[in-house]
């Protein structure tokens, strides 16, 4: 879930450690801090009145030095900030509910104790598969960790690593190629493996500014933003769903040279020795330079090897860099911009139909989902829901079997040829044109119309549905629809459904009505509203030129009293008027929509207006 969005979510106590931290960070003087000082400019400089997006702005600006706090915070805190750390970076934990998270957290431990069994006894074993030179590496660490805290004792101190210690070890964990896993397991086969209580567990995290915690939905949230600054602390160049992504277009002759490299059981099925590397925390840039590679590969083979792969394997074209390290940072650069990236390949609504088709076709996909990213809602198979969590429709597509997905794809009529998730993700993109075809629909709430299209939607959801088919309506009409303006003049009361900037200041504000009636007739009601949201511009120093009520209908009174207000320079469009203005536009040779066709009349009348676009 992004930051914005967990802020605007729970109340002004629940944000105060984050908020605190902010503070104190900016009173350091950061890199960034005129830019900081502009963002806050406009508002007031106590964060607790700035609101969510210039939070946001403010946190982007800081990262930098937040991330370095959060590393500092890291050797400071408990020893098992790793192991949380671990938790709350995976993906499907950015929003976890407190007995679930309890729950993961326990799971967690028992796992790790039956680990350090095996790998003391592994160590121990002569006959063990792990080789001489490699259980000479584990040694070398583990004796140099035994030693780190145990130093201490002789001074009559309290056992502990300190932070100069730690960053030793850092380095000599890199310079022996030690994956995150493999230091977790040596570590806690000298410090002591304590359980914690759940809530002083919820309360060091969120101390140190890296999840929120709601009491009255007893939830944990976790910021997008926040995850990727965690997984970079830990080593992990990439989220879990694009290592998968990758592993899963190695041959496996590679994947097991990565399990040789790094102790994990090369028996274990394909599926299961890629779940065990993610786990692990091997470094993604490891893996593409050295450890999917025999012995004795030139660099140059290397090089060629990443560039086809990319190519053919992941459909990357022309990655950039000169030498090997530089093409691996410009792939895991293209994944950020993935994950950062709103856009999910299709539209929301094709995103919930395809959800929908695919636990119709195959049940046991929304378990496969619960499972792979441990999520503990019984129904996951919801398009917001797992937005939230930042699953996007590829995501999904990329844990079924190809036999599964191909047999789906024959149902559905969807070709087979080629890749068959690019094939399916395609066949999706269409469905927002469905919505659209059904706006009329949506804004007579007209659910059995809806349900014979093939459109599931939600009564309560019809309204923000109509507002944003709205929105793309007149986007395509070449309208500048300003979302932060919005949301800056937006206030408790007065809340604004569209707003449109024509720069210089001016605005065409614009309101969307769904009805269940015939004729919508409630003017006085509209024009209160109207006039409220022109006080609330001119008070911040913009002026509203025009209004724009859009309907599916309206009376003829309602119509009668909208011509004898003056004060508004109010128009009324209705959906199937605007629906058609819209199709007239796109078969047009017209490049540029000519908005003053909106500005005249009363009622607009869409013959007019494809009389006057079809010339």
């Amino acid at each position: 879930m992004k930051l914005e969005k967990i802020l605007n979510n729970i109340n002004s106590f629940e944000k105060n450690s984050f908020l605190k931290i902010i503070d104190n960070l900016i009173s350091t003087k950061p890199t960034n801090i005129k830019l900081i000082e502009s963002v806050l400019s406009d508002s007031t400089k106590d964060l607790k009145s700035v609101d969510s997006i210039n939070i946001v702005n403010v946190f982007h600006l800081l990262e930098n030095e937040f991330t370095e706090y959060i590393k500092d915070e890291f050797l400071k805190t408990s020893s098992q900030l790793d192991i949380l750390i671990d938790i709350i970076s995976k993906d499907g934990s950015c929003i976890i509910r407190q007995d679930w998270f309890s729950r993961l957290y326990e799971k967690e431990l028992a796992s790790l104790k039956i680990k350090l069994k095996a790998f003391e006894e592994d160590i121990a074993n002569d006959k063990s598969e792990i080789s001489e030179e490699r259980k000479r590496d584990y040694n070398i660490y583990l004796s140099c960790v035994r030693t780190a805290y145990y130093n201490d004792e002789s001074n009559n101190q309290e056992k502990k690593i300190t932070s100069d210690e730690h960053s030793i070890l850092l380095t000599l964990s890199n310079c022996l190629s030690l994956s995150q896993e493999e230091v977790k397991l040596i570590n806690y086969l000298i410090l002591p493996v304590k359980k914690l209580e759940i809530e002083a567990v919820i309360n060091e995290l969120k101390a140190i500014g890296i999840v929120f915690y709601s009491k009255k939905n007893n939830t944990i949230y976790v910021a997008d933003e926040i995850v990727r600054i965690l997984r970079k602390i830990r080593g992990k160049e990439v989220s879990d769903k694009f290592f998968r992504r990758v592993l899963l277009q190695l041959r496996e002759p590679q994947i097991n040279l990565i399990c040789r490299k790094h102790n994990i059981d090369r028996k274990l099925t394909l599926e299961n020795k890629i779940a065990e590397i993610i786990n692990a925390g091997i470094s993604f840039k490891q893996i593409l330079i050295d450890d999917i590679h025999k012995d004795g590969t030139n660099l140059t083979e290397k090089k060629k090897f990443l560039n086809d792969f990319c190519e053919k394997n992941l459909m990357i074209t022309s990655l950039k860099g000169n030498v090997i390290e530089e093409k691996i940072d410009n792939l895991i650069k293209h994944f950020e911009d993935i994950e950062k990236d709103d856009k999910i390949g299709m539209s929301h609504d094709g995103f919930e139909k395809m959800l929908i088709q695919l636990g119709e076709f195959a049940p046991h996909i929304n378990q496969l989902l619960k499972s792979k990213f441990e999520l503990q809602d019984e129904n996951v198979l919801r398009s917001n829901f797992l937005l939230d969590y930042n699953i996007k429709p590829r995501d999904i597509l990329e844990l079924i079997p190809d036999k599964e997905l191909e047999e789906f794809s024959k149902v559905k009529e969807i070709k087979t040829r080629g890749d068959l998730i690019v094939n399916v993700l395609d066949a999706y993109k269409d469905s927002e044109n469905l919505f659209l075809e059904n706006y009329e629909n949506i804004g007579f709430r007209n659910l059995l119309a809806l349900k014979i299209s093939g459109i599931v939607v939600k009564e309560a959801d019809l309204g923000i549905k109509f507002e944003d088919l709205t929105k793309k309506i007149l986007t395509e009409l070449g309208f500048k629809i300003d979302e932060d303006l919005r949301k800056k003049l937006n206030t408790s009361k007065d809340q604004i459904d569209i707003l449109i900037n024509l720069d210089n200041n001016d605005l065409i504000i614009v309101e969307c009505k769904t009805i269940k009636e015939s004729n919508y007739n409630k003017f006085s009601s509209v024009s209160r509203q109207l006039k409220s949201y022109d006080s609330v511009a001119r008070k911040n120093g913009y002026k509203v030129v025009k209004s724009l009520l859009i309907a599916p209908e309206f009376s003829d009174d309602f119509i009668k009293d909208c011509g004898l207000e003056y004060d508004l320079n109010l128009s009324l469009i209705t959906a199937s008027s605007l629906m058609k203005i819209l199709i007239g536009f796109r078969s047009s040779k017209l490049k540029v929509f000519p908005h003053n066709l909106l500005m005249r009349d009363v009622v607009i009348k869409e013959d007019l207006v494809l009389k006057a676009i079809g010339k």
